[in-house]
């Protein structure tokens, strides 16, 4: 095992609890795309290139990664076309000056993507008060002092197949940081020891990918892909992390990696991450590719072993590739990438209304307040309602840049990453 622990990273190391986690996961504070309200209520809902925009940055290289928030830093990675060289970055948040700005991993023969797509920057850092986690897939995972953007420990023996690329981000839980490898050759997650970057333990997909072929599988392995990122779900006491992989949905013990449950079903390159909506004890599963089924999804301390055909509630068909849904108030708003944006009943699965953008999508809308927000792979944004009874438009705004990556807010300032640049939206 090669792990790099930088001792002068350690003598640098100091706790910084009073840092506010803004934006700490690609997914919010709340890991479900919701902004704090104190924050929705100071959200501007009207901008252009010449109106509201505080500032705007550009950077080197391509990548979807989301750019993570913490006190005044914004965090997010980046990469060259060829993945020869990957980088991260550090924003001041008020005036958008570049504080650092690192060459973390030079790449001599990285494996081709094979689709213009993904990148090689595609998974978003997870931050906590005194530490930045950066991961790149295979090509290393590291943890940043974010003082002094100074490597602590870093990971670059990891070495799996991506074959489209790399995209599961990293996930924080207790003392542990919890990845995903959806590969080719291999598909398993592992936690590491956050503090020293050790591997605590380690499982493969139980699965039978029913994919061989003359004892080889199938477009050498291109089935068992995933780029999913698991959710953690306190079920009856207990935290599971909930994943999504090809052929198969689990359930595991978050502290051992046991598998606690599957879910089997027939899709791959599944990329949603999973939600679980406490007061209906239900997870909300998306089973990925071009034909992703949504699947309502009953978990309990009773929940164990095979649940394909016990534990499913309801149904969707033709869901989303890549973008999370919100949940409100006992409905799913849900957004796919071909623009079909629908409002599900989480207790029925039953569509409340539907309404066509005509536009595509891979950025997962965000909740601000009672409005939610949708940005297209053309700059264009959509801020509607967030109302079971009926789509209600409340705002439509334009950027010069495309946008993959989800937006991120911090005290009521949104930022959104195009293509080239950063984007400060504020008054």
């Amino acid at each position: 095992m090669l792990l790099t622990i930088l001792l002068s990273g350690l003598c640098l190391f100091q706790s910084q609890a009073d840092v506010q986690l803004h934006w700490p996961d690609k997914h919010g504070p709340t890991f479900d795309g919701h902004v704090p309200l104190d924050s929705a209520a100071k959200v501007v809902l009207n901008w252009s290139e010449t109106k509201n925009i505080t500032w705007k940055v550009a950077f080197q290289g391509l990548g979807h990664s989301t750019p993570i928030i913490l006190g005044d830093q914004i965090w997010f990675t980046s990469a060259t076309l060829d993945g020869k060289e990957q980088y991260v970055y550090c924003l001041d948040r008020k005036s958008g000056a570049i504080v650092h700005n690192l060459t973390l991993y030079k790449n001599e023969a990285p494996e081709e993507l094979g689709n213009t797509l993904n990148t090689y920057a595609t998974p978003s850092c997870v931050a906590e008060p005194d530490a930045i986690y950066v991961h790149f897939g295979t090509y290393g995972t590291a943890k940043l002092d974010p003082k002094t953007a100074n490597v602590i420990w870093e990971r670059t023996d990891l070495q799996v197949r991506h074959f489209r690329g790399p995209a599961s981000s990293p996930v924080l839980y207790k003392d542990t940081l919890i990845l995903t490898f959806d590969a080719i050759d291999q598909q398993f997650l592992m936690a590491l020891d956050k503090k020293t970057g050790k591997t605590l333990w380690k499982t493969t997909r139980s699965v039978d990918y029913q994919d061989l072929e003359n004892g080889v599988p199938k477009r050498e392995g291109d089935y068992r892909k995933a780029f999913g990122t698991p959710s953690l779900a306190l079920v009856d006491g207990k935290t599971q992390l909930l994943s999504v992989g090809s052929r198969a949905a689990y359930g595991y013990d978050a502290d051992t990696g046991k598998e606690l449950w599957i879910i089997e079903h027939s899709n791959y390159n599944a990329a949603v991450k999973p939600l679980y909506i406490p007061d209906y004890h239900m997870a909300i599963l998306n089973t990925g590719s071009s034909k992703a089924v949504l699947q309502g999804v009953h978990l309990d301390k009773n929940t164990q072993g095979n649940i394909t055909h016990t534990q499913i509630k309801w149904s969707q068909r033709n869901a989303s590739s890549y973008c999370m849904p919100i949940y409100y108030k006992g409905y799913l708003y849900q957004l796919v990438h071909n623009g079909k944006l629908s409002c599900i009943d989480i207790k029925t699965g039953e569509n409340t209304w539907e309404e066509a953008l005509r536009k595509s999508f891979m950025a997962s809308p965000i909740l601000i307040g009672e409005n939610i927000l949708v940005v297209d792979l053309e700059g264009n944004t959509t801020i509607f309602k967030a109302d079971p009874k009926a789509f209600t438009l409340v705002a439509e705004n334009k950027l010069d840049e495309p946008i993959a990556s989800n937006p991120a807010v911090a005290d009521g300032e949104l930022y959104l990453r195009g293509k080239e640049h950063l984007y400060k939206i504020s008054k």
